[in-house]
């Protein structure tokens, strides 16, 4: 803990970001006795949830598995609304964790982080605010998120248009109004799935500008009645651990048979006994080989096609509506509450911009490469985000020798770590679901928490031996990188050459999936395993004198 006298500035840790992530990395650590501060760019607390207040932005994993495991009164005392809850849910409940467990006094709002550069010489972190400020840190953590770092819209003139617009990752928090507008919306991906239904429930126009269509499976969202609340509440300790054994972070029915393995009328019956029950969890693990057998992933794939044609009247729209350049689930799989039939209705038109791509934006729409013009009154930019990497790239981190992490992780095509945890030549830094870790492939509130406790029980090791440096070793990076990349190339993601998943959303970046795609539960075992080992894979040694008499953990 810092000692009296020191300069207010000086922490044991520095947390960057407070969403999920970040909260909970600061209720752990402090908890043990650490000075930890939390900085934070948005005007409150959140992360994802705060930023992501778009018209119909939900969760695509059910409320009652994504919460918080770490306090049993928690999950008593919190009472769920929906079978998936809405972002304001998910803030109010994000809200009240932090009231409860009295975080807000240790995170600074509206600050943003410029630069973390690493001092050799103290062994200790200097972590600079855009103010000019500059905190000190024996450690930080960057619970940045995976998906935090926001493209902006990325056509000509779009600063020039007359009318309104919107980014999903950067939403407005006062009421957005689309009552009698034309509305255009720019892109598919979930966001845009999520919220075009809804946009189009009031606007008088909505024009839907698809480059990739992309696949979605029904939620069948509903309320939740108190006695199936209450019966999750008495065996929730026991359900908690079953997440945390799960391969994916939910307690889904994953199908332990092959594809291969079925007549093609029971194949069928099984598909669409998933796809009634709802939601993407469950309906991607049909067959056990989904994801690793691309004939087993196009029989799945085949089923929704046929589904989006049933849903959709116009067969020309139906067909443009349908993927046919990814396997299924190798992108994120939507979850939606009627996206295709959205398309049913007189005023909403879908256009195409693979074949006739967006030229730029004017004063009053969008005009594409043939010269038409998609006349507009607000525009909605659903373009996604620099995922994975992104916002550690924009954070000019140096470590040992002064090299730039943004510049190591180009020269090496593409992000590489230890277990999504560390990097070599950055002692003392932590990443919370990190490229190298499950990520976006798990469940997140999950795998957040396995990671942070991983931290958590890491720092205590060091103080109790002793020490106060650790580093991921050069030999351990390279062979867990390998590692992830064998893995991840037994499997389909790599089929989807469009996904974010590898960077091709952002023009000039590493072409590489830097997800552990071998199981959460896999992971964690693993994890477990280096810790046993006595960090292995990782150099630890004592901190200077210095550092050993002003901070102690």
């Amino acid at each position: 803990m810092t000692e009296a006298g020191s300069s207010a500035s000086r922490f044991d840790v520095v947390v960057v970001g407070a969403g999920l992530a970040g909260l909970y990395a600061l209720h752990r650590l402090r908890g043990r006795g650490l000075a930890v501060q939390v900085v934070e760019a948005a005007p409150d607390i959140g992360g994802t949830w705060y930023w992501n207040a778009y018209p119909g932005a939900r969760c695509d994993v059910e409320s009652m598995d994504y919460s918080y495991s770490f306090s049993p009164e928690l999950d008593q005392e919190w009472t769920w609304s929906e079978l998936y809850p809405a972002q304001p849910e998910i803030l109010s409940y994000i809200h009240h964790v932090a009231e409860r467990f009295d975080l807000r006094r240790d995170v600074r709002l509206s600050t943003t982080v410029s630069a973390a550069t690493y001092d050799e010489e103290r062994a200790r972190w200097s972590v600079v605010l855009e103010t000019g400020e500059t905190l000190d840190a024996q450690y930080v953590v960057f619970a940045t998120g995976s998906l935090s770092a926001p493209l902006d819209p990325p056509f000509e003139g779009f600063e020039t248009f007359g009318g309104e617009w919107y980014q999903t990752s950067r939403w407005p928090h006062e009421e957005v109004s689309f009552d009698g507008r034309r509305v255009v919306v720019i892109g598919t991906g979930s966001s845009g799935v999520q919220s075009i239904p809804v946009i189009a429930e009031t606007a008088a126009a909505v024009t839907v500008l698809q480059r990739t269509p992309n696949f979605s499976i029904p939620a069948r969202n509903r309320p939740l009645d108190a006695e199936e609340v209450a019966r999750r509440k008495a065996v929730y300790p026991a359900h908690r651990q079953a997440q945390r054994d799960s391969p994916s972070g939910v307690t889904v029915d994953v199908n332990p048979r092959s594809a291969h393995t079925y007549g093609a009328e029971e194949a069928q019956d099984e598909m669409r006994r998933r796809w009634e029950f709802g939601g993407a969890p469950i309906f991607n693990v049909a067959f056990v080989d989904t994801m690793t057998d691309v004939a087993a992933n196009t029989l799945l794939a085949d089923f929704v096609r046929d589904r989006i044609r049933e849903k959709v009247s116009d067969p020309a729209t139906a067909e443009l509506l349908i993927p046919t350049d990814h396997p299924i689930a190798a992108k994120r799989l939507c979850c939606d509450t009627n996206y295709f039939e959205t398309y049913n209705a007189e005023h909403v038109e879908l256009v195409d911009v693979r074949s006739n791509p967006i030229r730029r934006v004017v004063r009053d729409g969008v005009e594409l490469s043939d010269g038409t013009v998609h006349q507009a009154d607000t525009i909605v930019y659903a373009v996604g985000y620099d995922a994975l990497s992104g916002a550690l790239g924009r954070i000019d981190i140096r470590g040992t020798g002064g090299r730039r992490l943004a510049d190591e992780w180009r020269d090496a095509g593409g992000p590489s770590t230890y277990l999504g945890l560390a990097v070599h030549g950055f002692p003392n830094m932590f990443t919370v679901t990190g490229p190298g870790s499950p990520s976006v492939l798990a469940v997140m509130i999950v795998a957040i928490e396995q990671h942070v406790e991983w931290i958590d029980d890491c720092l205590a090791h060091l103080a109790e031996h002793g020490l106060g440096v650790i580093e991921a070793t050069e030999v351990a990076q390279k062979e867990w990188t390998d590692r992830v990349e064998e893995v991840i190339q037994g499997t389909v993601f790599p089929l989807a050459t469009n996904s974010y998943y590898g960077g091709a959303n952002v023009p000039g970046k590493w072409r590489r999936i830097p997800l552990w795609a071998g199981g959460q539960k896999a992971y964690r075992d693993i994890c477990a395993d280096v810790a046993r080992r006595g960090y292995e894979g990782f150099a630890l040694r004592a901190a200077p004198s210095p550092l050993r008499e002003e901070v102690r953990g």
